[in-house]
């Protein structure tokens, strides 16, 4: 499982001309699931995203958590990131989850965030969806487990 953090100053998920999902300043996290994840991949990337230390203080130092400063979560999931372009130019996704289970674990993954008391807006698992977003920074992050 990887996810793709960015800090946004907003961002937003359109699903046929409809907003589907909208946040403030947060993280917008595009999640990609492979065939071996499990909760427990899920549950550490949760924790890892919650406690992530990228806002600054008023140091202007990059101390602080969404908890700490009130931030939400837009959450998209995103097969692409299994993408695999060694073998010529078009990508394979053979390591991308079935989509059964890639959205169990999506689902799973929205659900754990919003134990953390953080406001949670999504993406719909497996629509063309358009995402925008102004970019805080830019401070983008990738996690892997």
């Amino acid at each position: 499982m990887k996810i793709v953090v960015q800090r946004v100053k907003n961002a937003q998920v359109e699903v046929e001309g409809k907003i589907v999902g909208k946040i403030q300043k947060g993280f917008l996290v595009l999640l990609g699931v492979t065939h071996k994840d499990t909760q427990e991949e899920a549950d550490y990337l949760v924790k890892k995203l919650c406690n992530l230390r990228v806002f600054t203080d008023e140091n202007d130092k990059m101390n602080l958590a969404l908890k700490d400063i009130g931030g939400e979560l837009l959450i998209v999931s995103q097969f692409t990131l299994y993408a695999d372009c060694t073998g010529g130019n078009r990508p394979s996704f053979t390591e991308a989850a079935k989509p059964e289970q890639a959205d169990e674990l999506y689902e799973y993954f929205c659900s754990e965030c919003e134990k953390n008391e953080i406001h949670v807006e999504k993406g719909i698992f497996g629509a063309d969806m358009k995402v925008s977003l102004l970019n805080d920074g830019p401070v983008t992050i990738m996690i892997e487990r």
